[in-house]
């Protein structure tokens, strides 16, 4: 059973092996501070440096830029004549927001004056007046303005937006979705302004969470304008002070396309879809829900996925038992013959702009949080996922 990369992971005479064969399929260079890693490429040392990599994967490489280079003095003398302006306190706003502040650099919040968001960012100590702000009044101020409201929002607030965003200021976005598909925003950036995006891998709770632990989250940045010739820094030193752990480049178009392909596949609908079909199955043929729960979802992200995360897929197969490897040897090449062209059409759904119609055209529905919580109750009622509810109580850290 795959239960036997468990017990295996635990076995540190594995770490040594798992490093070596990691570092095997790249080749870093970089800045002379040397950190712990090594490793070996073709038999010769390797030795990984902090600061700015050159990462070359299968002969192409890309730069990546380390929160090393942007220590809190240096940020805080980099921004020191900035009032970051972040507007939009939802996931992102909250963790970026409060990242910003922990680092020291001077930021205010803009968001609808005493609704939710408003509410929730006195919570967490941001004062009116002060930090605290209605929209268009901290745009006015911010030298560097944050674009963090939701997708629709943004293109319901740009007509009003737009003028503020005065030449010197800095626009900055977390999603390329408003630029990119601008003929259905109506989201066109000023062109004698920098614009640059930051894009952290993960949620805004994730942002937050590993930032306070001493981490920080992976992150991609772009640069749509650079008026100044110091787009690309600015973006890099706010990508660290946001709370990034490492950095490395894109472009908006690809960032929107990635996002919203990965979100509906991988990361969200295509990971729920199989979770569903593989528990329906175990439970029509007569498992029991615990039983169908931990075979389907349990063990997959309590055992495996964070081992996968941790040390790679090979490592998966070197250290599981000879049956489940066999297994997963023969059936993983018709799980991708059968997925493939599902991803191919969810992949040009997102370029043509289709998942973005959809998105917007719903989200800007003045009942869509009615009709999003309907949807939501539902996968809440799913048995599955009740099932789910009472597993977790039995892990030793709930009891």
């Amino acid at each position: 059973m795959l239960r036997t990369v468990a017990r295996q992971a635990v076995l540190r005479s594995r770490g040594g092996e798992v490093a070596r064969r990691a570092m095997s399929s790249f080749v870093v260079s970089g800045s002379n501070r040397t950190s712990r890693a090594r490793g070996s490429v073709a038999g010769a040392p390797l030795v990984m440096s902090r600061g700015l990599k050159e990462i070359s994967f299968g002969g192409t490489t890309e730069t990546v830029y380390e929160r090393a280079d942007w220590p809190r003095e240096k940020l805080l003398e980099y921004f020191k004549n900035d009032t970051i302006a972040l507007i939009g306190y939802g996931s992102q706003g909250y963790g970026q927001g409060l990242n910003l502040r922990d680092n020291g650099l001077k930021v205010i919040i803009g968001v609808r004056k005493d609704g939710a968001s408003w509410k929730a960012a006195l919570e967490d100590g941001w004062v009116p007046g002060e930090t605290l702000f209605d929209v268009m009044e901290a745009v006015q101020k911010g030298s560097i303005v944050m674009n963090l409201l939701s997708d629709a929002a943004q293109s319901e607030t740009w007509p009003k937006l737009r003028p503020l965003l005065t030449k010197g200021k800095t626009l900055y976005f977390s999603h390329g979705f408003s630029p990119v598909f601008k003929d259905l925003t109506k989201v066109e950036p000023p062109k004698d302004i920098d614009v640059i995006l930051v894009a952290p891998k993960g949620s805004g709770r994730t942002v937050r969470t590993l930032f306070k632990e001493g981490r920080g989250i992976n992150s991609s940045y772009a640069v749509w304008n650079d008026v100044t010739g110091k787009a690309h820094e600015k973006a890099q030193a706010l990508a660290v002070a946001v709370g990034s752990g490492y950095v490395y480049q894109t472009t908006f178009e690809k960032e929107v396309n990635s996002d919203l392909y990965g979100e509906r596949g991988c990361l969200m609908g295509g990971i729920h879809g199989m979770f569903l079909a593989q528990y329906e199955v175990l439970r029509e043929n007569g498992h029991s829900p615990s039983e169908a729960f931990n075979e389907t979802v349990e063990e997959a992200t309590q055992s495996l996925y964070p081992l996968i995360g941790k040390y790679g897929m090979d490592y998966m197969y070197d250290a599981c038992s000879t049956t489940a490897r066999r297994g997963a040897l023969d059936w993983y090449p018709i799980f991708k013959k059968a997925l493939k062209p599902v991803f191919q059409d969810l992949y040009e759904s997102t370029k043509n702009g289709s998942e973005t119609k959809r998105s917007l055209e719903f989200n800007s529905q003045p009942d869509y949080r009615e009709k999003l919580e309907a949807e939501l109750q539902t996968i809440r009622n799913m048995e599955i996922w009740k099932v789910g509810k009472e597993v977790r109580k039995l892990r030793p850290e709930n009891n």
